[in-house]
């Protein structure tokens, strides 16, 4: 009997799964690899490790690679019926529940850093210190840890310690063990995809009146600056999207196994790793100084 927990089932040929599996991992592969690089390169010029919008940048890639590599490993046991102890789970979980939130936090904090050095100059640099980042990294880890909360302390109070010892296929439903809990859950993510919508839109606003108003040397950064809140709306759309995959994904399922394999496969790849690979066209690309040291890393090390 084909496991609704897993990927794998509806009906698939072996080849099928295994060419997904590979799709997948070629990916994840090219992405770690080029977050890699972009980590690297943020430690090879002080200014980076010590400006606020850099040190958020370097957040967004440690989150994003470190989910890439942990949602990997779920996705392949998944596929393959792999089973675990649940305490390793568990483990496993928490690191994926964490950074899953972690990066649309920062890419929200990030918004408000733009939206901070364009509308209000003269307190940039107090709001963006490096000790100022430091405490918003701390901020973010902490918010991030909510909808994380939520769906493991109800678990941790009922579940009792065999039940920990037990072999399962690794799946964050296997904690939601109530009805109002996954409520809870969902109300938690829609809140929040609330409140980073609504300081999108109003960084923009407060922006473009800027640029509007701005002109030479002045009107061409406030121009780029618009154009990277921009990029980080849709970045951060993508993300947010995947806190509506439960419910796209409990509706197709009480459709159709099949359907909802391939609906669960689509959503893994184009709303948990599309996302991914926006970071370092934002500012690993996008960013003269960034681009400069990166093109020098590389080129030295060609030579």
């Amino acid at each position: 009997m084909a496991d609704n927990n897993s990927l794998v089932g509806g009906g698939f040929s072996l080849r099928q799964i295994n060419d997904r599996v590979i799709i997948v991992q070629i990916l994840v592969m090219i992405f770690l690899c080029i977050n890699l690089l972009l980590i690297i390169t943020f430690f090879k010029k002080e200014c980076f490790y010590t400006t606020a919008r850099y040190i958020l940048f370097a957040v967004t890639l440690l989150s994003d690679s470190l989910l890439l590599f942990m949602s990997d490993i779920l996705f392949i046991f998944a596929y393959f019926h792999f089973t675990l102890q649940v305490w390793m789970c568990i483990i496993i979980s928490v690191v994926v529940l964490l950074y899953v939130t972690v990066t649309p936090v920062t890419l929200t904090a990030m918004t408000l850093e733009r939206h901070v050095a364009i509308c209000m100059p003269l307190r940039h640099g107090e709001l963006s210190s490096t000790r100022s980042t430091m405490h918003c990294i701390l901020i973010i880890h902490g918010l991030s840890s909510v909808p994380c909360i939520v769906v493991l302390l109800p678990f941790f109070v009922s579940a009792s310690l065999s039940f920990c010892k037990q072999y399962r296929i690794c799946s964050v439903e296997m904690f939601i063990l109530y009805r109002w809990q996954d409520h809870i859950r969902s109300a938690v993510h829609q809140f929040y995809f609330l409140i980073m919508c609504i300081i999108i839109v109003f960084s923009y606003v407060k922006i473009m009146k800027v640029a509007k108003a701005a002109s030479g040397d002045d009107k061409k950064s406030t121009r780029k600056g618009l154009r990277t809140v921009v990029l980080h709306g849709f970045q951060l759309l993508l993300c947010l999207i995947q806190f509506w995959r439960p419910f796209i994904e409990t509706t197709v399922l009480q459709i159709d196994f099949r359907l909802f394999i391939e609906v669960r496969f689509f959503n893994y790849v184009m709303f948990n790793l599309a996302p991914r690979c926006l970071s370092p066209l934002i500012y690993g690309l996008r960013d003269e100084t960034f681009f400069h040291v990166l093109k020098m890393y590389v080129s030295r090390r060609n030579i």
